[in-house]
């Protein structure tokens, strides 16, 4: 795929890495000219010194083809305009931002914003532990990108407890992402078996959150 990376901060410079060692072509945009030379210090991808939120440096990176924009900034308002311009003036099909206050989701979903995901640690972690961002991105293109994650600390009368992943029915395209337990992280296989005061990370879609947070938790 042809990926373009707004910000070049931990992130995305953790992002433009995975995704070039999985043979992505990677643009990344960044203000900072000191970022952009250790990006292409440590990288075999494209830097440009630049503001994404100007429509010229997107053009540069040559948005036209790009198969996703991913805006991942530490300002919400700068992901938003990246998106929406790349979304709008470029026509990108699919279109990801990092959002750092939580309560901008919603703004984000409705002005058109594919993928809003509010937990950087969570996508940091996904790649961290080795699985491939390009499955995340599928994962997360279900209904133009609609989906929700949700944070479940199992109470210890969860109808899931003591029970492998492989005899749970999650609702339909809803999957655990990984299991925080006491000082662990867990990435869950199909005999991983839960545990009262597990800490649940799950994607599902936004119309199926109430449902899954059932599932697991029982009575809400």
């Amino acid at each position: 795929m042809y990926i373009i990376i707004v910000g070049g901060g931990k992130i995305g410079h953790i992002l433009a890495k995975r995704l070039s060692a999985d043979k992505h072509t990677v643009v990344v945009i960044e203000r900072d000219r000191g970022v952009c030379e250790a990006i292409a210090k440590d990288l075999d991808c494209i830097v440009i010194h630049g503001d994404g939120c100007e429509p010229r440096y997107l053009e540069e990176s040559g948005v036209a083809r790009a198969d996703v924009v991913a805006s991942v900034t530490g300002e919400d308002e700068d992901n938003l305009v990246v998106c929406q311009l790349a979304k709008e003036k470029f026509k990108v099909s699919r279109t990801v931002a990092r959002i750092n206050d939580p309560r901008n989701e919603t703004v984000f979903a409705q002005l058109g914003v594919d993928v809003p995901v509010d937990a950087t640690a969570i996508l940091a972690k996904i790649i961290e532990e080795e699985v491939s961002f390009a499955d995340f991105v599928n994962l997360m293109s279900f209904k133009r990108g609609k989906l929700a994650i949700i944070r479940v600390d199992l109470p210890s009368d969860s109808p899931v407890i003591n029970k492998s992943l492989q005899e749970l029915q999650l609702p339909l395209d809803s999957v655990l992402v990984s299991i925080i337990r006491t000082d662990q992280v867990i990435i869950p296989k199909g005999n991983t078996v839960l545990q009262a005061g597990d800490d649940i990370i799950a994607l599902t879609k936004v119309e199926q959150e109430q449902q899954l947070l059932t599932y697991l938790i029982g009575k809400l």
